[in-house]
């Protein structure tokens, strides 16, 4: 009598197989997301998961493994009435991701990669000391500040856009975000990539 074949057990829950499929927030695919910018590609991870509980914090550099989306919520927080909401900035994020969509027919999370890539800027100035004079001196940005630049741009545009004004946050977040994507140099977050690289021009 031969013996019956064993079934194959079944992937258990939150194999590979389901993690590939995953979307961020539920809408959106991550798998596709296209690079320009090959300097900042590295550091700028995209993921479906949106909340890693601070698993990187007590490691240094670890950040550039956080999916992008999840850094854009944490620079959110930084402000002091928003300090710690954490599922307030994801759902900031969330809410400007589905006005992003509705505007560009694109997926949100691509225009979030092209925003960082042109808000970040390239050059930037340090002080020097020679004896006692301090003197400007123009250098290149490491890619990983880049991004991080980047990010700080379009947060801090998204506050000023929203702060005491009937703007919401959200929508102040997804003006930022299809203006930086769209290279516009009218949005707060290349206009300091701009100025930035322009101080640094006049100290080389």
């Amino acid at each position: 009598m031969s013996e019956e074949e064993a079934p194959e057990p079944e992937a258990p829950a939150g194999s590979d197989d389901e993690d590939v499929n995953a979307l961020l927030f539920g809408k959106w695919d991550v798998s596709e997301v296209q690079y320009s910018d090959p300097s900042t590609r590295r550091y700028l991870a995209v993921t479906p998961v949106a909340h890693t509980m601070g698993r990187h914090a007590s490691k240094q550099f670890k950040k550039s493994e956080i999916s992008v989306v999840e850094r854009l919520a944490n620079r959110l927080m930084k402000t002091g009435e928003n300090t710690g909401k954490k599922q307030q900035a994801l759902r900031i994020v969330q809410d400007a991701f589905d006005v992003v969509h509705e505007r560009t027919e694109e997926n949100p999370v691509q225009v979030l990669v092209r925003a960082v890539e042109h808000a970040a800027p390239r050059e930037e100035t340090v002080r020097l000391k020679y004896g006692g004079i301090s003197v400007p001196k123009a250098v290149d940005v490491a890619p990983q500040r880049r991004v991080d630049q980047a990010l700080k741009f379009i947060a801090d545009g998204a506050h000023s856009a929203s702060f005491k004004t009937p703007t919401d946050a959200a929508e102040a977040l997804a003006q930022q975000l299809v203006g930086a994507a769209d290279y516009d140099v009218q949005t707060y977050a290349v206009g300091q990539k701009e100025e930035k690289e322009r101080v640094a021009a006049a100290a080389r």
